[in-house]
């Protein structure tokens, strides 16, 4: 089952970000749950990061919190809120 997971990111939270960056990708690359796709939220211009967004299947809800609750950037604190929804995909134009 797919779910989205959306982060909004507390002002003033960039470096801390960056410090927590490293175990973030290393904690996603141990696969806890396949991540479909995953990235940063940005301003319009590009130039600076205001959340996260995860597209990941996993068997249910509880799983998905799981993972978000282990992830570093949960765990330092930069997340202002968080949201998990289940997505139904209709269309993927990715080729």
């Amino acid at each position: 089952m797919l779910f989205v997971i959306y982060c909004l990111d507390k002002p003033g939270t960039g470096k801390t970000r960056a410090a927590n960056m490293q175990a973030h990708k290393d904690y996603i690359a141990t696969g806890p749950i396949k991540v479909v796709l995953s990235g940063p939220l940005t301003t319009d211009d590009g130039q600076d990061i205001v959340g996260s967004l995860f597209m990941v299947d996993a068997a249910g809800r509880s799983e998905v919190e799981r993972f978000q609750r282990n992830d570093p950037l949960f765990k330092s604190g930069i997340w202002a809120s968080t949201e998990v929804r289940a997505f139904t995909k209709r269309i993927d134009n990715r080729g």
